[in-house]
């Protein structure tokens, strides 16, 4: 899938398959993940020309490029592909984990030689989402998107936070993007911790049955 060439100020987001590393121990698991994401790739950002998506291996980068909405509509957008992004591959029992942040992006489709693709990406922006995935702290978690507080103006944050679904933290805003209701936020961590929970007792018990 093609893209113009963009340089601009804007949301962008970086997302990646969750225990991708695993799967492709497993060799076939790994082909099959990725091909779920790219299927939801296409179906998704197929329907939508104010964001645009750039796909390799287990991750994508995506940016609202629609410089004629205001900071809150581009958020809404990238939210939006988000949602139905981590929706259709859930389906196949995929997660994701996606990092939002602010500022200064560029993309640039170039042709250097025939048969050759070179598709370099600059940006804080798109820096500090895949520096908040792989270090950020809290560590992000599977399912988890978050956006980036810090480089937002005030006025930019003042919509983020007035968003449906989204929860202010110290360091980021969290989107829940699973829950119909903001009201569900509560009950949706309270069962995601305890998930948590029962896989560390089970590693326990494991250990003493050994032990």
């Amino acid at each position: 899938m093609s893209m113009e060439d963009f340089s601009g100020t804007c949301f962008v987001a970086f997302t990646d398959i969750s225990g991708f590393k695993t799967m492709m121990k497993e060799g076939e698991r790994a082909v099959r993940a990725i091909d779920t994401l790219y299927n939801a790739r296409f179906n998704v950002l197929a329907n939508t020309s104010d964001v645009n998506g750039l796909f390799i291996s287990d991750y994508g980068i995506l940016f609202s490029r629609n410089q004629n909405h205001n900071q809150r509509q581009q958020l809404e957008v990238l939210l939006d592909v988000v949602c139905k992004l981590n929706q259709q591959v859930l389906h196949n029992d995929i997660m994701l984990t996606t990092s939002i942040a602010w500022g200064e992006f560029s993309y640039h489709n170039r042709i250097e030689f025939p048969g050759i693709n070179k598709q370099p990406i600059y940006g804080n922006a798109y820096v500090s989402a895949f520096l908040d995935i792989e270090k950020g702290v809290p560590r992000i978690q599977p399912e988890q998107c978050r956006i980036i507080k810090h480089g937002i103006p005030m006025e930019i944050f003042s919509t983020v936070t007035q968003q449906a679904h989204i929860e202010n933290a110290k360091a980021h805003c969290y989107y829940y993007w699973m829950v119909k209701e903001s009201e569900n936020i509560t009950e949706f961590k309270s069962g995601y911790q305890d998930s948590y929970n029962l896989k560390y007792a089970g590693m326990l018990n494991a250990i003493k049955r050994h032990t």
